[in-house]
């Protein structure tokens, strides 16, 4: 009896077991499939022309590196890099090795922002190596004298509300001095640079309306909360990195003796020294996940047009499409393009912070070295004002311990910020003219109505990528060129994850349209 009931019990499990999915394809077709999906992406990355990665060649030209990225390494009174130890950071990046990096060494207790992040590989989006960037300028070029200025000048100006740039007679001079230089490579009137036009990006949207986005200014729905963009800024006159002796340590990688004096009161973001205090917060992708939010509360009209669910009668987007599906994306690209920028920052350019050419700077005007920096830059009215301000030619920081320890070119800000915008500019109606604009008080206090011209969801994300790369040159850490090429490089991670995935959907879906930063149009 006992030896029956076992056989039974054996027969019934052993019977396969019904699968109950439904659907055009068997579970082994769909295996087949998705493999093939990824086969085609991978193949189509694989076969596409791998570029030249050139460089400004000071590394070469230079053999005390005066034109690269040394700080937290070693330095001598004159802040040039202990060569030895420079040779050490080129042996580890040149090798990949993991415990080579471990002999690198360090001037003080700061240490090196992730370098080997450089050689990462990602399963979905381009290879960092298969993109490719311009050279940065050269140390001695007028290029870079002019983005120097700029530097000097935003330094002196963080205090001055965006809206009163018409009449303020420190942003009336540096738009007057800005356009003495023949290569500066901001916006300009009628061939000069204007208060309207001073520290703006170059992309189409950039000079309409206030300085400041609207996506930085506007509430933001956050689930069942709304966050009010008022945000904890510095004191006015809060800067840092003056005096040589601080300077000098902070090359050396020690850390800042003084710290941010805060403003006890929250404001909307006014001028440059609360918009370089929002980019010293904030985490990575924070902007675009806010404009992701703010443009998803504006309601489907705000969506782009070819989006296959605008028009359907019984469906509605979600995981494809949809909320979930845009967050995702907006994410998961500016973690892409921070591997793309790691791979140009520390095995291509190497730049140079700013903080490290005004050491150079002021050295050479005192008479301590002999750098070929640009005369255009020594004749500026802003060294003059910062000499009278300060005493030293160095430039003036918003953070006490200035740039973060890796290279310049390009601007990791400005990287992730033009993945995500990319994003948003694929799933949402650029022309979709913004609901309810405002502008904030020159207090930044209070949120007012804007009455100017319509202002685009298109224009309002490009000026937002903008706000994000020059925020970080506000506050002295960066250059103008870190930024807009950045973007650039952004822009291109987000179009190859798009092209990875336009496959994979079910939907009859026509392709992502989008405004590139220089104004031309794709279809993907």
């Amino acid at each position: 009896m006992e030896k029956n009931k076992k056989e039974e019990i054996k027969k019934k499990s052993s019977k396969k077991e019904k699968s109950c999915e439904i659907g055009p394809l068997s579970a082994k077709e769909r295996q087949k499939k998705a493999y093939n999906i990824r086969e085609k992406a991978a193949l189509v990355q694989k076969d596409l022309p791998l570029p030249a990665h050139l460089c400004n060649g000071d590394e070469d030209l230079f053999s005390n590196k005066i034109g690269n990225y040394s700080k937290g390494l070693p330095h001598n009174s004159l802040g040039e890099v202990d060569l030895n130890a420079y040779k050490t950071l080129i042996k580890s990046l040149t090798t990949g090795n993991p415990a080579t990096f471990e002999s690198i060494p360090l001037g003080g207790t700061v240490k090196l922002t992730n370098p080997q992040s450089a050689y990462a590989f990602d399963l979905v989006s381009p290879d960092s190596y298969s993109l490719s960037m311009i050279a940065p300028p050269k140390f001695n070029s007028a290029w870079i004298a002019s983005e120097m200025a700029e530097l000097y000048w935003q330094a002196l100006t963080r205090d001055i509300p965006f809206a009163d740039y018409d009449t303020n007679i420190l942003t009336l001079a540096a738009a007057s001095d800005l356009s003495n230089f023949p290569d500066f490579r901001g916006p300009k009137e009628n061939g000069v640079v204007t208060p309207s036009t001073l520290f703006r990006g170059n992309t189409p949207g950039d000079l309409a309306g206030p300085y400041i986005s609207q996506f930085l200014w506007k509430n933001i729905t956050y689930g069942a909360a709304t966050i009010i963009q008022r945000n904890r800024t510095t004191l006015r006159g809060d800067d840092h990195m003056t005096s040589y002796e601080e300077w000098l340590d902070i090359q050396d990688g020690k850390p800042p003796t003084s710290q941010n004096q805060f403003d006890p009161e929250p404001r909307y973001i006014r001028n440059g020294r609360d918009l370089s205090e929002w980019v010293h917060r904030d985490f990575s992708y924070q902007s675009v996940l806010n404009a992701c939010l703010i443009l998803l509360s504006f309601g489907q009209e705000a969506l782009d047009p070819a989006n296959p669910y605008l028009h359907s009668k019984t469906q509605v987007g979600f995981s494809t499409f949809g909320g979930p599906h845009i967050l995702d994306l907006v994410a998961r690209s500016t973690n892409a393009a921070l591997k793309a920028a790691w791979f140009q920052k520390w095995l291509v350019h190497r730049r140079l912070r700013p903080e490290e050419f005004g050491g150079h700077v002021h050295n050479n005007l005192i008479g301590a070295s002999h750098y070929p920096i640009h005369q255009e830059l020594l004749d500026s009215q802003a060294i003059s004002h910062v000499y009278s301000k300060f005493g030293t030619y160095l430039l003036p920081q918003a953070y006490p311990e200035g740039s973060p320890t890796h290279p310049a070119y390009p601007a990791g800000h400005a990287t992730f910020v033009g993945a995500g915008v990319t994003m948003l500019k694929a799933f949402f109606n650029e022309s979709f003219v913004i609901p309810n604009p405002v502008v904030a008080s020159s207090n930044g206090l209070t949120l007012l109505p804007y009455s100017g011209s319509p202002l685009t969801i298109g224009g309002e994300l490009n000026k937002l990528a903008s706000n994000i790369a020059l925020g970080r040159d506000a506050a002295g850490i960066h250059w103008r060129s870190d930024g807009s090429e950045g973007m650039k490089l952004g822009e291109a991670v987000a179009i190859r994850i798009l092209q990875d995935y336009k496959k994979s959907y079910n939907e009859h879906f026509s392709g992502f349209s989008l405004t590139k930063f220089d104004g031309s149009t794709i279809i993907i």
